[in-house]
């Protein structure tokens, strides 16, 4: 049995409750178990984004009743995973942010995580991806085919399956997915308040190369949004008209880590700093920004009308605001046995690993009042992270 005490929050105090979810691959099954602990406290996003594995998890939650969420959610995780960690026996499981494991437990699980990861490199995993034949180095130059090592056809019928796109369309809960124009370079939001959202938007926030094949929109072609930025919480926080804004942030990279001690440890931190995008960095950047905002309304609040009127005033009117937002971060922290390959072990066993850290990290994270709390301030920007704000 899981941690119950934070059920029945309820409505928190702002216009806008968003789920801002980064991608991550196989970690994604974090974002599921801070979404079930979400859903048992009340909280219902307005507003879902996200980017690549993130974008999956975001599609099932906005194209499913909210009564049918955690199990949507959880069937998709299943169904993508292998049992093949169980041949390795009763393994221990460990909460995110546990201390380093110790003894042959460790060692065995670490060997079993290894198999799952060469195992899905080699096979792929079911009703997600499978490895291209022939490969595409014999593949004719110029199709398709030559441009990535996975095919991952089967992901449409998997997301047809477990996601309804018409419920999604019909803007019960917004949803937002970046991906990246092959073409030009830019970043694009996919956004039920502009698209019509299909399967192939979610494929194409997730078609990171050279792994998986770029798809095609409407004569465009897209790529994985992480290749720019891995994290769509700007988007979020400068969407007009501005709202006062609660952002679940749930990161499966974490930007701070250890000094690596080998070879794969230094992989496995280059992973974390390269797709962590810089996510704390740029929540203060947004702090600063609001300080700005609020100046500027308490500024136009003093200028004579016309003044006001003006070209430069209309400008600063356009500038300032006083909603508030609260930020509020989870944030996956690897175990002692995991590796560089983390993201690609589809095995059922770290799913499970994966997804109890996440509903442990956001249950912990609820019982704290001040996690949802309205900042005081005009134009305030507050953030709440458990590492980092309480110890428990």
């Amino acid at each position: 049995m899981l941690l119950r005490t934070h059920r029945g929050l309820g409505r928190p105090p702002f216009e806008t409750v968003a789920l801002v979810l980064q991608g991550g691959g196989a970690l994604g099954a974090y974002q599921g178990g801070v979404y079930e602990a979400l859903a048992e406290a009340g909280i219902a996003p307005d507003w879902v984004a996200g980017i690549s594995i993130g974008a999956i998890n975001a599609a099932l939650i906005a194209g499913n009743a909210p009564e049918d969420r955690v199990d949507r959610l959880r069937a998709f995780w299943e169904a993508v995973t292998l049992p093949f960690a169980g041949a390795f026996g009763d393994l221990p499981e460990r909460p995110s942010g546990a201390g380093p494991a110790t003894g042959r437990g460790e060692g065995w699980r670490r060997l079993a995580n290894g198999g799952s990861a060469l195992a899905a490199l080699l096979g792929g995993a079911a009703g997600f991806f499978a490895p291209r034949l022939p490969s595409p180095w014999f593949q004719p130059s110029g199709s398709p085919e030559a441009t990535s090592y996975y095919d991952t056809a089967a992901l449409r019928g998997t997301l047809e399956r477990y996601v309804d796109f018409d419920r999604i369309n019909r803007g019960g809960t917004r949803l937002s997915l970046g991906a990246v124009n092959v073409r030009t370079g830019n970043f694009v939001a996919f956004d039920t308040a502009t698209h019509v959202i299909g399967p192939e938007h979610v494929m194409a926030s997730g078609a990171l190369p050279p792994g998986f094949p770029a798809v095609e929109i409407d004569g465009e072609h897209y790529w994985d949004g992480g290749l720019v930025s891995n994290t769509p919480l700007q988007w979020v926080l400068e969407d007009h008209p501005r709202r006062d804004t609660l952002a679940f942030q749930v990161d499966l990279w974490s930007a701070v880590g250890e000094l690596p001690r080998n070879l794969p440890d230094v992989a496995m931190r280059q992973k974390e700093i390269q797709y962590s995008s810089r996510t704390r960095l740029n929540t203060d950047q947004f702090k600063r920004m609001q300080r700005l905002r609020a100046a500027a309304n308490a500024l136009l609040r003093r200028m004579p009308a016309e003044l006001r009127d003006s070209e430069e005033g209309r400008l600063v009117a356009d500038a300032a605001s006083e909603k508030v937002f609260r930020i509020v971060h989870f944030i996956y922290r690897s175990r002692h046995d995991e590796a560089d390959s983390k993201d690609y072990d589809f095995s059922r066993l770290s799913m499970r690993d994966h997804w109890r850290s996440g509903y442990l990290d956001a249950a912990r994270s609820l019982r704290h009042t001040e996690a949802l709390e309205r900042p005081s301030e005009p134009g305030g920007v507050a953030t709440f992270d458990l590492a980092r704000d309480a110890r428990t």
